[in-house]
Formats: structure tokens, sequence, C-alpha cells
């Protein structure tokens, strides 16, 4: 069964800002406010600070990640590799300019399906999982 449609009334301004971060001709203004919402997306017209800190920042701030640093997923069937990096903020960086704050967002933006990012990306320089470096964090093994 379908879900109802909603109506909202935006004003022009909020208009334009879905407009400008909408891929013309695929996005509608759902599309825009889901990714933007509800996925976590920061668009890169929004600065570093005007938003809450990413999801990594906990394990910035213990010392088990480092701004700068990459985060890689290898897709073993077609054996495409996926790379993203740590930003100071806690967010995700994924190499088409896309911000994300939490790890399977920024991951199914790569990959085109849902995955989970805390267990599929690996950190690069101590080669665990972002799942296994939240688990030391969680267990207090720094």
């Amino acid at each position: 069964m379908a879900q109802p449609s909603r109506t909202i009334q935006i004003d022009d301004e909020v208009f334009a800002y879905l407009q400008r971060h909408s891929e013309p001709l695929v996005d509608t203004p759902n599309d825009v406010l889901r990714r933007l919402l509800l996925d976590g997306e920061r668009p890169a017209s929004d600065p570093a600070g005007s938003r809450p800190t990413g999801a990594l920042m906990p394990l910035i701030e213990a010392g088990l990640v480092r701004p700068g640093d990459q985060l890689r997923h290898i897709q073993s069937r077609l054996k495409f590799t996926y790379t993203a990096s740590v930003a100071g903020d806690g967010w995700i960086d994924i190499p088409d300019g896309r911000t994300f704050r939490l790890p399977s967002p920024a991951l199914k933006a790569q990959v085109g399906y849902d995955v989970s990012g805390w267990a599929q990306y690996v950190h690069v320089p101590s080669g665990a999982t972002l799942a296994e470096l939240r688990e030391r964090l969680a267990a207090g093994h720094l």
C-alpha cells in the first residue's frame, strides 16, 4: 500500500535552496530533503561549522582516527574500491565532494545500495573497520 502524499508550504528562499542542491530532472524536492535531513548529507556549500559534529568525532577525540585519514571499502565481487576521508569535524568526505555525518549513507552514496558503513569501511591507517574502532572506544581499549 502506497504511503499517502502530504503537502507542505515552503517559501521561495527554501525552494531555491532545494533547487541548488538537486540534480536537475532527477531529484524531487522530497529527494533533496531526504538526503539532507535523514541521510545526513551536508551540501558542499554549507560551512563545516554549521552542522553538528559527525559520527566519527568520538573516534577522533579518542585518538583512534585523525582528520584526513582514509577509509576504504573493497567490493570483492566486482573488484571495485571506494575511498573516503575523515573530515576534521567527524564527517565523511567522499571523492565526488559530498560530505556525510554517518558512514552508512556515505558508503551507500558510493556503492548505490544500502550497506553498513560502520562494518564495511576500513580505516586504512589501523586496518580496522569503523565498527571495530567504535567497539574499542566503547570498551575503553584505547
